[in-house]
Protein backbone atom coordinates (compact mmCIF):
# COMPACT_ATOMS: atom_id res chain seq x y z
CA UNK A 1 0.00 0.00 0.00
CA UNK A 2 1.53 3.22 -0.93
CA UNK A 3 -0.13 6.36 1.24
CA UNK A 4 0.52 9.97 0.81
CA UNK A 5 1.09 11.50 3.92
CA UNK A 6 -1.29 15.07 3.80
CA UNK A 7 0.77 17.57 5.67
CA UNK A 8 -1.58 18.34 9.13
CA UNK A 9 -0.34 14.29 9.72
CA UNK A 10 3.35 14.48 9.26
CA UNK A 11 2.93 17.58 11.79
CA UNK A 12 1.12 15.77 14.06
CA UNK A 13 3.89 13.85 15.09
CA UNK A 14 6.58 16.52 14.73
CA UNK A 15 4.70 19.11 16.33
CA UNK A 16 3.73 16.61 18.98
CA UNK A 17 -0.72 17.33 18.45
CA UNK A 18 -2.51 15.64 21.02
CA UNK A 19 -5.16 13.50 20.38
CA UNK A 20 -3.63 12.94 16.98
CA UNK A 21 -0.15 12.27 17.48
CA UNK A 22 -0.58 8.78 18.56
CA UNK A 23 -2.35 7.37 15.62
CA UNK A 24 0.13 9.42 13.51
CA UNK A 25 3.21 8.30 14.85
CA UNK A 26 1.39 4.75 14.58
CA UNK A 27 1.75 5.13 10.95
CA UNK A 28 4.81 6.48 11.01
CA UNK A 29 6.13 3.14 12.59
CA UNK A 30 4.06 1.42 9.67
CA UNK A 31 5.99 3.54 7.08
CA UNK A 32 9.43 2.23 9.00
CA UNK A 33 8.93 -0.86 9.60
CA UNK A 34 8.04 -1.76 5.91
CA UNK A 35 4.26 -2.34 6.47
CA UNK A 36 3.08 0.18 4.01
CA UNK A 37 5.12 2.44 2.00
CA UNK A 38 4.65 6.54 2.98
CA UNK A 39 5.20 9.27 0.47
CA UNK A 40 5.40 13.30 0.99
CA UNK A 41 4.51 16.07 -1.26
CA UNK A 42 7.23 17.94 -1.90
CA UNK A 43 5.67 21.01 -0.79
CA UNK A 44 4.85 19.28 2.62
CA UNK A 45 9.06 19.30 2.81
CA UNK A 46 9.06 23.18 2.92
CA UNK A 47 5.91 23.83 4.59
CA UNK A 48 7.13 21.29 7.76
CA UNK A 49 11.16 23.67 7.13
CA UNK A 50 9.00 26.99 7.63
CA UNK A 51 6.95 25.59 10.65
CA UNK A 52 9.45 23.87 12.97
CA UNK A 53 11.92 26.73 11.97
CA UNK A 54 9.57 29.37 13.00
CA UNK A 55 8.65 26.78 16.10
CA UNK A 56 11.78 24.89 17.21
CA UNK A 57 14.87 27.20 15.00
CA UNK A 58 16.56 25.96 11.74
CA UNK A 59 18.93 23.61 12.90
CA UNK A 60 15.97 21.21 14.55
CA UNK A 61 13.84 22.11 11.52
CA UNK A 62 16.64 20.76 9.11
CA UNK A 63 17.26 18.15 11.84
CA UNK A 64 12.91 17.16 11.03
CA UNK A 65 13.09 17.28 7.26
CA UNK A 66 16.37 15.25 7.47
CA UNK A 67 14.42 12.49 9.04
CA UNK A 68 11.60 12.94 7.26
CA UNK A 69 13.68 12.07 4.13
CA UNK A 70 14.96 9.59 5.32
CA UNK A 71 11.80 7.74 6.20
CA UNK A 72 9.11 8.85 3.21
CA UNK A 73 9.56 8.54 -0.44
CA UNK A 74 8.72 12.16 -2.24
CA UNK A 75 6.16 12.70 -4.34
CA UNK A 76 7.61 15.19 -6.54
CA UNK A 77 5.98 18.61 -7.49
CA UNK A 78 6.37 20.09 -11.05
CA UNK A 79 4.64 21.95 -14.10
CA UNK A 80 2.63 18.90 -14.99
CA UNK A 81 1.06 18.27 -11.32
CA UNK A 82 0.91 22.20 -10.45
CA UNK A 83 -1.49 22.45 -14.07
CA UNK A 84 -3.22 19.61 -13.38
CA UNK A 85 -4.20 20.57 -10.07
CA UNK A 86 -5.59 23.70 -11.22
CA UNK A 87 -8.00 21.97 -13.31
CA UNK A 88 -9.68 19.37 -11.03
CA UNK A 89 -12.99 20.22 -8.40
CA UNK A 90 -10.90 21.28 -5.27
CA UNK A 91 -12.06 23.85 -3.04
CA UNK A 92 -8.38 24.51 -1.84
CA UNK A 93 -5.48 24.71 -4.47
CA UNK A 94 -3.05 23.50 -1.80
CA UNK A 95 -4.94 19.76 -1.60
CA UNK A 96 -5.23 19.84 -5.24
CA UNK A 97 -1.21 20.15 -5.41
CA UNK A 98 -1.23 17.32 -3.04
CA UNK A 99 -3.76 15.50 -4.41
CA UNK A 100 -2.44 15.81 -8.01
CA UNK A 101 0.86 14.55 -6.73
CA UNK A 102 -0.17 11.38 -4.84
CA UNK A 103 -1.89 10.25 -8.59
CA UNK A 104 1.78 11.20 -10.51
CA UNK A 105 3.71 8.92 -7.55
CA UNK A 106 1.05 5.91 -7.71
CA UNK A 107 -0.47 6.68 -4.24
CA UNK A 108 -3.22 4.15 -3.47
CA UNK A 109 -4.31 6.24 -0.43
CA UNK A 110 -4.08 9.48 0.98
CA UNK A 111 -4.09 9.75 5.34
CA UNK A 112 -5.49 13.46 6.56
CA UNK A 113 -7.64 14.79 9.00
CA UNK A 114 -9.00 16.90 6.33
CA UNK A 115 -11.21 14.46 4.81
CA UNK A 116 -13.62 16.56 3.69
CA UNK A 117 -11.15 18.80 1.70
CA UNK A 118 -10.66 15.41 -0.46
CA UNK A 119 -14.25 14.65 -1.11
CA UNK A 120 -13.23 14.59 -4.88
CA UNK A 121 -10.61 12.64 -4.81
CA UNK A 122 -9.44 9.85 -7.50
CA UNK A 123 -7.86 8.59 -4.47
CA UNK A 124 -9.51 6.98 -1.27
CA UNK A 125 -8.85 9.94 1.54
CA UNK A 126 -8.96 8.18 5.14
CA UNK A 127 -7.88 9.74 8.44
CA UNK A 128 -5.20 8.15 10.75
CA UNK A 129 -7.45 6.01 12.41
CA UNK A 130 -9.19 4.72 9.98
CA UNK A 131 -6.57 3.64 7.53
CA UNK A 132 -4.73 2.01 11.13
CA UNK A 133 -8.07 -0.04 11.01
CA UNK A 134 -7.38 -0.88 7.66
CA UNK A 135 -3.88 -1.87 7.52
CA UNK A 136 -4.50 -4.21 10.88
CA UNK A 137 -7.64 -5.94 8.93
CA UNK A 138 -5.04 -6.85 6.03
CA UNK A 139 -2.62 -8.28 7.84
Amino acid sequence: MNVLFDTNVILDVLLEREPHIDAASKLFALVDNGRITGSICATTATTVYYIAAKSFGKRRARDQVHGLLGLFEVAPVGRDVLDSALDIDFSDYEDAVLHEAARAAGATVIVTRDRDDFVNSAIPALDPVELLAVVVASG
